[in-house]
């Protein structure tokens, strides 16, 4: 005859079990907040960065915090609407020193990355400069004289003057729009630098340089705002359409890593080229607010920072894993960035941006 279990003795077994169900949960979850939601203004070049999964886990778990964001040029985000956002992350000191000037103080501003202006070309291109003296090769890192290829640009000589009648128009060098976005900002700089004889240029200087930078600028016709888009664009359209472009070290680094097919396909192709010398870009995050200022530990993290420079290729504070240039598979990355000058200060930049809109 079978035994039937008592109904009450049943529901009290439930109940037991349901209760210690939840204990066990109610354990697990006790003292943990949910994270808070950073929203605000980001270069596009640092999308992958903020996006990578590895960087948001040690965000969320470590520093309870999550990062939002809508992508803007670094200077553009200094004007935009700032209304409910938590913190701007441009790529240069200017955009802060823009900031500062505009609005005040920020509640917190710190550098986070770092990583030099370089150009990006294609071998038929850089065999061609090299021929003429302009590029060269020093342990397998390819450098740009800047102050031969500034007499080329204002001289207008043609492409196919320097032998390269496959392409059309004047030799230049497109970029992001100056007045908009960083990596064109920076590269006016340098460039007014070499037209001012290699020196830094300051306000004495300025009146006799702009009238150069202008007419350079003016011949490029419309600019892109963002570097990433720009990048994306000089992958798509071949050396037909952008020849040589301006950008930042870190976008064909994280490119390698992250789409290493794509990456294999154009490989032996594209080439990276130091500007002799260059600039360093540096990526200063903003705190607009109390919550924002909640960021900056957790991206200085030395985790955070090594994730920076393995996965996304800027350089960061870890020094020592900057060094190692080796796991990027990239043809000419150069282990030091020595050939390196000043910007313009803030007031001769802003003049500057001023004149190229």
């Amino acid at each position: 005859m079978k035994k039937t279990i008592n109904p009450r003795l049943l529901g009290l077994l439930l109940l037991i079990v349901i209760a210690a169900g939840t204990g066990i949960i109610y354990q697990m979850t006790a003292g943990k907040k949910e994270p808070i939601r950073l929203t605000g203004y980001l270069g596009g070049e640092k999308i992958g960065f903020i996006e990578d999964e590895e960087v948001q886990e040690i965000l969320r778990d470590q520093y309870g915090i999550e990062i939002d964001y809508s992508k803007a040029g670094s200077l553009d985000m200094v004007i935009l609407d700032q209304e409910g956002m938590d913190y701007l992350f441009p790529s240069s000191q200017t955009a802060l020193e823009y900031y500062r000037e505009l609005k005040g103080e920020p509640a917190k501003s710190e550098i986070i990355l770092n990583t030099p202006i370089v150009l990006y070309t294609h071998k038929i291109v850089s065999d061609v400069l090299e021929e003429q003296g302009i590029v060269s090769e020093e342990d397998g890192v390819m450098y740009l004289d800047m102050a031969e290829m500034a007499r080329i640009i204002t001289e207008e000589r043609s492409w196919k003057e320097i032998g390269l009648p496959e392409l059309y128009g004047n030799v230049s060098i497109d970029t992001t729009d100056p007045a908009k976005s960083n990596s064109g900002n920076m590269f006016a700089g340098l460039l007014a630098n070499t037209l001012n004889g290699g020196v830094t240029v300051d306000e004495e200087a300025l009146p006799r340089i702009l009238p150069q930078l202008q007419e350079v600028f003016d011949k490029l016709g419309y600019m892109e705002t963002s570097s990433s888009d720009l990048f994306s664009q000089f992958l798509k359209m071949g050396v037909g359409a952008k020849p040589i472009i301006a950008g930042y070290e870190s976008q064909l680094l994280e490119f390698a890593v992250e789409q290493p097919d794509d990456f294999a396909k154009i490989k032996d192709d594209i080439v990276m080229l130091y500007p002799s010398p260059t600039v360093w870009s540096t990526h200063i995050y903003i705190a607009l607010t109390e919550n924002g200022e909640m960021a900056v530990d957790g991206l200085l993290d030395p985790q955070v920072q090594e994730l920076a420079w393995e996965k996304h290729g800027f350089r960061t504070s870890v020094y020592s894993a900057a060094t190692d240039t080796s796991g990027f598979g990239v043809n000419g990355l150069a282990k030091d960035i020595t050939r390196v000058m000043q910007m313009p200060d803030y007031a001769v930049m802003r003049q500057i941006i001023d004149s190229l809109q």
